[in-house]
């Protein structure tokens, strides 16, 4: 079975890239190593103390020529061929350029959770990243458009690039191309605060035609009903728009993830619990409970308060 982050089962074009550098790597220093402890071993055989030595040591050679010259120009041929190889991975993956019909996603960071935009499409989301399948008839990469709202970050999806930092004030880029539909597990892989740990993103490749009706979805305005009305009004009159946004409320919280369509995602709290009612509810009991030293603070709510605004959120979708 394939480890969900493994390097080694690239399924994106930058990934196979970096993939095949690192067997290219891990094959030459492997024979280095293997040569490496043969003559060790024939060594500490060959020359090894015996009975009749008395301790005398064996003739010594005081300079070769010869020896010099390899152990000079082997390793630097060694070098030479790894930084050729890493030099055209690192070219092939930067100078990508955009296709007319490329997919754009803005990525930012926050401590400690994920903020996905979609210019072209008005669509923003939060740790669960939606983009499409490429393949060899349609080819359609995405380019992602990484920064940073607070500290450092590091966007890294194994299975589909290399990891790539995100810096305050400073924009980078990256681009993937999925060839095969399925979730693929990510993680900040720069330290970014207490936890770091639990900053977990999960990408969904989709067929074109599931992904054009996720983005369709995105673009409603969830409608809440009357049955719910007072865990709308706790949402609307309490703190919680300070942080959050919800289309089609007057509000508009950018510190928190927004929350439009929450109930289309499998996680909450950046992928640290699943997305089900109780944990919903905990979460807004006790944000600590799932997540210590999440930003999101305990807000007091009565157990009357709670069951309400878990009510409204569940409509969000």
């Amino acid at each position: 079975m394939t480890h969900p982050a493994s390097i080694f089962a690239p399924i994106s074009a930058p990934a196979q890239s970096i993939a095949g550098l690192s067997r290219l790597v891990l094959s030459m220093t492997a024979v280095i190593f293997v040569i490496v402890c043969t003559l060790l071993a024939y060594a500490m055989v060959r020359f090894r103390q015996r009975p009749p030595d008395n301790g005398r040591e064996p003739p010594q050679v005081y300079g070769s020529t010869e020896i010099e010259i390899a152990w000079t120009v082997i390793p630097a041929l060694i070098v030479l061929v790894l930084f050729l190889a890493a030099a055209r991975v690192i070219a092939v993956i930067q100078n990508a350029a955009p296709p007319h019909d490329a997919i754009e996603i803005i990525v930012i960071g926050h401590q400690f959770w994920w903020e996905f935009r979609y210019p072209d499409f008005n669509v923003v989301t939060a740790n669960e990243l939606h983009v499409p399948v490429s393949g060899p008839a349609h080819q359609t990469p995405t380019f992602l458009t990484l920064l940073s709202a607070d500290t450092d970050h590091s966007f890294w999806v194994p299975r589909l690039a290399g990891k790539t930092d995100l810096i305050p004030n400073h924009p980078n880029r990256m681009w993937i191309e999925p060839q095969q539909a399925g979730v693929y597990f990510g993680q900040c892989a720069q330290y970014c605060g207490t936890q770091h740990a639990k900053m977990l993103l999960r990408v969904y490749v989709q067929p074109r035609e599931a992904f054009d009706r996720w983005i369709r979805d995105q673009r409603q305005v969830a409608v809440a009903t009357d049955a719910v009305s007072e865990g709308r009004v706790a949402f609307e009159t309490g703190p919680c728009l300070a942080c959050h946004q919800v289309e089609g409320i007057a509000g508009n919280g950018q510190y928190g993830p927004n929350l439009t369509h929450l109930m289309s995602r499998d996680t909450i709290a950046s992928g640290a619990a699943l997305n089900t009612t109780e944990n919903l509810r905990r979460w807004i009991r006790n944000p600590d409970s799932i997540k210590p030293g999440a930003k999101m603070p305990a807000l007091g709510l009565s157990a009357q308060q709670i069951d309400a605004v878990t009510a409204y959120l569940e409509t969000l979708r």
